[in-house]
This record gives structure tokens, sequence and C-alpha cells, in this order.
């Protein structure tokens, strides 16, 4: 099978795609036949890693076309069929192709500046995380023990605990894609966690921080963050709810 991978050079500002000719082994993951090409072939070839175990999130790309973690990604699988389906965003049906079933595609995330090779620039979706607070801010005095908290509503907010922050669903939002200024479904599933805290003051000011036009109102649920995150986690969900709550309230979206 053959790896075709994305390559980009900060220094000339050039791209292109390189392939690689690799042995299948089982159990091989896509982050091992990255390991093989810069072992092998190009000690160039930059990407990145941490835990390879799906729980850092540092090794988010775009693998055949769909925002994966290349940690548990397995080869044989992208040579299959994909059953994966989602909405168009960014990315996912312009530029290179590859042959099915004899090929695995693998490029940078999209939406987000490439700094080299599969290496792209976070900051964007930093600073949408920052902008939602994600701390805890206690309501009340500090017990003298700690807090309790019902099974339910732990059972509530643990799906948005999950989040690895590998900005997969960030990549696959059709409208982060086109729109700079919208939070994103992983800072807004983090900022619902925090406002369904029972810990948290209840006053509904956390629903607030995201209610503008660049916040809640500016998802188009095509669900495709939820289709891509590797935990489960479901901003689509958090958000339908964290408007309802606002409409109950007499909010409405935002005017432009």
């Amino acid at each position: 099978m053959r790896l075709k991978v994305y390559r980009y050079d900060p220094e000339t500002k050039q791209s292109r795609y390189d392939s690689f000719k690799l042995k299948l082994r089982p159990g091989m993951t896509v982050l091992a036949a990255l390991f093989s090409v810069q072992d092998r072939f190009d000690d160039s070839l930059s990407f990145r890693y941490s835990c390879r175990g799906a729980v850092c999130g540092s090794c988010a790309m775009l693998i055949n076309k769909k925002p994966r973690l290349a940690c548990r990604t397995q080869l044989k699988a992208m040579l299959d069929r994909d059953s994966m389906e989602l909405k168009p965003f960014a990315g996912s049906d312009e530029g290179e192709t590859w042959e099915q079933g004899e090929e695995v595609l693998v490029e940078p995330l999209p939406s987000l500046p490439v700094l080299k090779d599969l290496v792209v620039d976070m900051s964007r979706f930093f600073e949408c995380y920052k902008k939602v607070e994600p701390v805890l801010k206690p309501g009340k005095e500090p017990p003298e023990r700690e807090y309790a908290m019902q099974p339910e509503a732990v059972r509530e907010l643990e799906p948005y605990t999950n989040c690895i922050l590998c900005a997969s669903c960030f990549a696959a939002c059709p409208v982060s894609g086109r729109n700079q200024a919208f939070l994103g479904p992983a800072a807004l599933a983090k900022l619902y966690r925090f406002a369904i805290d029972p810990r948290e003051s209840g006053d509904g000011s956390r629903q607030l921080q995201a209610d503008t036009a660049q916040g809640w109102w500016a998802c188009e649920f095509h669900t495709n963050c939820r289709a891509v995150c590797p935990r489960g986690v479901p901003p689509n969900v958090a958000i339908g709810r964290a408007r309802a709550e606002l409409q109950k309230s007499g909010h409405k979206a935002p005017k432009e």
C-alpha cells in the first residue's frame, strides 16, 4: 500500500504530495506509518504526537479527507470503504485525490494555518477556547468538605468533560471553515459543561457568555462535530439545549 502525504515547506512556501510505499502490518496505525516514513524515507517529515493512546489529541489530522486521530486510525480500515458520512466542510471535497484500496491520504487539519507538513497552528482554536473561560466558577462559599454532586448531574455533564482538545470537530465544522469569528463546537461544548454544573452559580450567566451571533446562534447543526469526535462528545446537543434555554427566557438570535 502507499501513504500519500501532504508536504509544506515554510521557507519556500511551496506544497506538494509525496507517496511512500509501505508494507502493511496487522494493527498498523496511520501514526505508525508516519513513523516508518520518517525512519526509512524522509526524516524531515513533520507531524505532532504525544501519548499514542487517543488521550492527548495531538495527532489529529485529515485522513482520507476526514478528521481523525492518527494513533487510533488503522491503515487497513482506511483502505476499505469509509463508513463515516459528513456534510461538506473546508477541505473535504477539494484538492488532492487518492486511489481507494491502494492509498491512504494524509493531510493537515483544515481551517487552521499550516506551519510545516502535517503541523498546524492551533492558536485560533485555543483563542476560542479561552474566550469561554473554561474553569469552574463556584457560586457559593466553598464547603468544609468536597462538593457533593448527584449521580444524575454527573451523568449529564460527563460527556462534555471527555474533550481532549484535538480540534477535529473544529476542522470538520462547515461554519468554522468560513467564519473566523465563530467560537466553534469544542469551546461551546465546554461552556455548556460549566453552565450545567451544579457547583456553578446557576444564574444563567454562563449561557449569556455565548449569547452572540458568533456563539450558540451561529451553529447550523450539520452534526459533523459529533461524528468525528474520538471521545463521543456531542457539541450539537449542548448547543441545541443552550439555545432552547435562552429561547425560554425570551432570547432570540441576534442580528449580525
